[in-house]
């Protein structure tokens, strides 16, 4: 892929607080996450170099610049402000767990089905036991099926059928 150019617009990502081991700390003055190794500039779009870290909890975010060749971590002083393009940030909700949707759409197959749909768990008959006097191998019971008890005999202990 060929460099890009500076974008268009650049918005403020953050402002200089310290150099570190030839990296350049900063606190981030945007509400949005910015990209690993997303370009990073001044504000007269040359680029100064390209995120490398970033630090602390998602209301409070620090990140580390590594600088391009030729720019030194220390020339920079405390307040200077660095800039980013707008196509290299992440809104905060792509970090936040989603909120379970009521009724959402169900999967089809109906409750488990017959163990096959989920890499056929347990043998003898499908997903439940197989060949018992409680109905059969692949039927779903009464608690439509259950994720991590298929192929165990569900939640009265045992594994049913005939040994």
């Amino acid at each position: 892929m060929a460099p890009q150019g500076p974008p268009d617009t650049v918005l403020e990502m953050g402002s200089f607080l310290h150099p570190c081991e030839g990296d350049i700390v900063c606190k981030s003055i945007n509400t949005k996450i910015p990209y690993f190794n997303a370009p990073i500039y001044l504000e007269n779009k040359s680029q100064i170099g390209k995120v490398d870290e970033i630090l602390g909890p998602m209301n409070d975010v620090y990140f580390t610049i590594k600088p391009s060749e030729g720019i030194v971590a220390s020339s920079f002083k405390a307040g200077d402000k660095f800039y980013i393009g707008s196509d290299k940030l992440l809104p905060l909700d792509r970090f936040l767990p989603k909120p379970k949707t009521i009724g959402g759409p169900k999967k089809a197959g109906g409750p488990r089905g017959g163990g096959a749909a989920r890499g056929g768990r347990g043998g003898r008959g499908g997903g439940r036991g197989g060949g018992s006097f409680r109905g059969g191998g692949g039927r779903g019971g009464p608690r439509g099926g259950g994720g991590f008890r298929g192929g165990r005999g569900g939640g009265r202990g045992g594994r049913g059928g005939r040994f």
